[in-house]
């Protein structure tokens, strides 16, 4: 839990807090921007003060998608109804699944619901009120690991749902040997008729992008949005293998169309179009070649 003797200076007077454990994961700012803010201290903080209940529940479900609870209030608040808005939907059958987790540095994790059996995109953290939630919604089929970061509790999805997980044979380590599907090569595989692998290496060596319906790519830390969605970049700061190799996987995305970009860190970026989107992707490229 947060802790008020332990709450950041710079925090707006009022309700809300975020404390000094913060990692600046920037998930609050994700679910909440108007709410939450970044220092140049690498913190989050209240920027301001929720003014509308609808402002109030974002902050809510902040509070409970943080990854290390330093986000707190003077108050006790009821938090079910922020709980329970968890999976948030996103656009058609995708899903936002908040309970981000400490050991994914508060990456991103989606939920895709499909006849043919659920997708989860990266671990979120295995709290029970999501495990009874994305029970209700059909469980989970396959949990598509984009590469070794990410990978949290997905052990226990894996007991509690039987789950097929997937990631890359290059990304596989001591805690994820036990993976049920290792892809393997850098050649593009189909895991069903609407969803695509592509490896992606260069942030690790076994990135892999998952490629849904021709419309949302689910990009781990391989292509990310600004935090106010208005771009997307590749970070050559957080690149753990190879920038030339990046550059390389970046260029391979030319060949697919895609109109969502949903990232484990970073904002989710979505373009007008897939035309709009290629358009996008050739900009960051031209930077990524410039670097």
């Amino acid at each position: 839990m947060a802790r008020i003797e332990e709450r950041l200076p710079e925090n707006a007077p009022g309700e809300f807090y975020v404390d000094a454990s913060c990692i600046d994961c920037a998930t609050c700012r994700i679910v909440a921007p108007a709410v939450f803010g970044s220092l140049d201290r690498d913190l989050a903080y209240v920027q301001r003060q929720p003014r509308t209940a609808a402002e109030t529940t974002r902050a809510l479900m902040a509070l409970v998608a943080c990854p290390t609870a330093s986000i707190g209030t003077v108050h006790r608040k009821d938090a079910s109804a922020a709980v329970a808005a968890f999976p948030e939907r996103l656009d058609d059958d995708v899903y936002y699944c908040g309970f981000a987790a400490e050991s994914s540095f508060g990456a991103s994790s989606y939920l895709v619901t499909r006849p043919d059996g659920n997708v989860l995109v990266d671990s979120p953290r295995a709290a029970a009120p999501l495990l009874r939630r994305l029970a209700a919604l059909g469980g989970v089929r396959i949990l598509f690991l984009t590469h070794r970061d990410d990978v949290a509790d997905h052990a226990r999805f894996r007991r509690h749902f039987a789950c097929e997980r997937v990631l890359h044979a290059d990304d596989v380590t001591s805690g994820t040997a036990g993976v049920e599907r290792k892809l393997a090569g850098r050649e593009p595989v189909p895991l069903a008729d609407d969803l695509l692998a592509i490896p992606v290496p260069g942030h690790t060596r076994g990135s892999a992008v998952l490629l849904y319906r021709e419309r949302f790519l689910f990009t781990g830390d391989h292509l990310m949005g600004t935090e106010d969605g208005q771009r997307l970049h590749a970070s050559r700061g957080v690149c753990w293998y190879s920038w030339p190799e990046q550059v390389r996987s970046m260029e391979r995305l030319l060949d697919y169309e895609f109109e969502w970009v949903l990232p484990g860190h970073g904002g989710r970026y979505r373009a007008e179009s897939p035309a709009a989107m290629r358009r996008e992707v050739e900009r960051v490229l031209a930077r990524m070649r410039a670097r």
